[in-house]
């Protein structure tokens, strides 16, 4: 029983810190809510978000979690090679997303912009943003994990274990965006 914890610790430490991040990312999606329609003027979700563009980047992002999925379960069946190929696919998903974001950001920018432009605009920047450094933080867990395949890692339970905790962290990332989208983009831009 205590050696069953033990390999399961990384379980219980990634879903306590997801659970803390989630808070945040609640607090910050109900200030977007309480907060929505009050800007005076200035830009809003209506006439600044592309719902559609950002729902191709949404889809591709989404898809991540299918293949992080599929790579953790290539890892369980100790097919390293292909778990490797599945965290790769997942990686570049997750990078075209976080491109997306970028080229959404620039063109906002482009349009004056800013976070510091009105309430609607340091609600947006804020919890895209944050959500955006959760994305690159969690590949550069994936990038990490993949380079540690290729010294062997996975041949162990508690190595596996550790895969399993960072592609519970993929899918909260993968998950928090479905708030964000539907609560920004479609929701916000009705």
């Amino acid at each position: 029983m205590a050696g069953e914890f033990v390999h399961q610790k990384s379980r219980v430490l990634i879903l306590t810190f997801i659970f803390s991040e989630s808070i945040f990312f609640a607090f910050l999606i109900t200030a977007f809510v309480l907060y929505h329609g009050r800007s005076a003027g200035g830009p809003d979700a209506r006439n600044t978000l592309d719902p559609i563009r950002t729902g191709i980047y949404s889809l591709i992002l989404w898809a991540s979690s299918v293949t992080v999925w599929l790579s953790e379960r290539a890892m369980r069946h100790l097919s390293i090679t292909r778990s490797k190929r599945w965290l790769e696919v997942t990686i570049l998903l997750g990078g075209i997303f976080l491109v997306g974001q970028g080229i959404e950001y620039h063109g906002l920018f482009a349009k004056g912009m800013s976070v510091e432009t009105d309430l609607f605009a340091t609600t947006f920047f804020t919890t895209t943003g944050f959500h955006a450094l959760h994305v690159f933080i969690g590949l550069i867990v994936l990038l990490i994990v993949r380079g540690l395949t290729v010294a062997g890692f996975g041949q162990e339970e508690y190595q596996r274990e550790g895969f399993i905790a960072a592609s519970y962290y993929w899918h909260f990332v993968d998950a928090v965006w479905v708030a964000v989208f539907f609560i920004f983009y479609i929701w916000g831009t009705r």
